[in-house]
């Protein structure tokens, strides 16, 4: 019996049990990138409008990545490879200063388009299976089967923020329509999409993946079952788990939540906030 191999890198002297086929999502291929996008404007919530119109200053918030939509759509010219329009949704806060009364809390929606084209190769067959499923998520491929795209992000960095004046020229804002209901519900009341009154801006930096995934049957090393090696705390019997005052006294005391660092992170993302 080889001696037991954990996940991660391997030895070359280790050997291989077994070669088994698995059925599992492969990557053909994938970008990053780093979006700066300027003058994003923001829709205020009603109750934030009414307040925005009698601010006066504004001091930034944060923004927060609410939702990802993807569309993926094959490029004709180019077989194989497919357009990805993600569009993302973003609730955006800020603190209006009226008078001398403390601040008062803004929030409004934000949406950005991007799209890139990837590759995604090709593939002909339908797949189908025994698990349950409704009718809604079975889908018919049109001559080809889709590959699957996927957006990983992380909340964007809210850069700069700017208020205007109300503005009697055409808009030429992309109001944004079919707000998913998960979007909806992150705001307390309607949103502003009109082009009266005072309109708020920011300037996001956003960090995102995107890749492209098909399913695939490849033909991979096992060295040997995984078998867990920690145990299930708190389980019958466990002492002290029944006890909320013993389970704190093993939480070790946050000293750096009192005493700031003397220097600064150094991330491996190569950025910090």
């Amino acid at each position: 019996m080889p001696e037991k191999v954990m996940p991660g890198p391997v030895a070359e002297d280790v050997s291989i049990r077994e070669a088994v086929c698995t059925h599992t999502k492969k990557i053909f291929d994938s970008c990053r990138d780093k979006d700066c996008i300027e003058d994003l404007r923001v829709y205020p919530t009603v109750t934030s409008q009414e307040v925005l119109s009698q601010a006066m200053s504004i001091k930034p918030g944060r923004a927060e990545l609410l939702y990802t939509y993807i569309d993926v759509e094959p490029v004709g010219f180019n077989r194989g490879f497919y357009t990805v329009d993600a569009r993302f949704f973003y609730r955006v806060t800020a603190c209006a200063f009226v008078g001398t009364a403390r601040p008062v809390e803004l929030s409004g929606l934000a949406v950005f388009d991007k799209r890139v084209i990837l590759f995604g190769s090709e593939g002909g067959a339908k797949m189908f299976s025994s698990a349950p499923c409704g009718m809604q998520d079975c889908t018919v491929a049109c001559g080809c089967q889709l590959p699957t795209a996927v957006v990983e992000a992380v909340d964007p960095i809210l850069l700069n923020m700017k208020v205007t004046e109300a503005c009697s020229c055409p808009t030429c804002d992309c109001v944004p329509t079919d707000i998913p209901a998960c979007v909806s519900a992150a705001f307390d009341s309607a949103l502003v999409t009109s082009s009266e009154g005072r309109r708020m801006y920011v300037s996001l930096g956003q960090f995102s993946i995107i890749r492209m995934e098909r399913d695939a049957q490849l033909l991979m090393p096992v060295y040997d079952y995984c078998m867990p090696d920690k145990e299930c705390a708190c389980g019958d019997g466990d002492c002290g788990c029944d006890d909320p005052c013993e389970v704190f006294r093993q939480v070790k005391f946050p000293v750096d939540e009192f005493f700031p660092p003397n220097t600064s992170c150094s991330c491996s993302d190569g950025y910090h906030r």
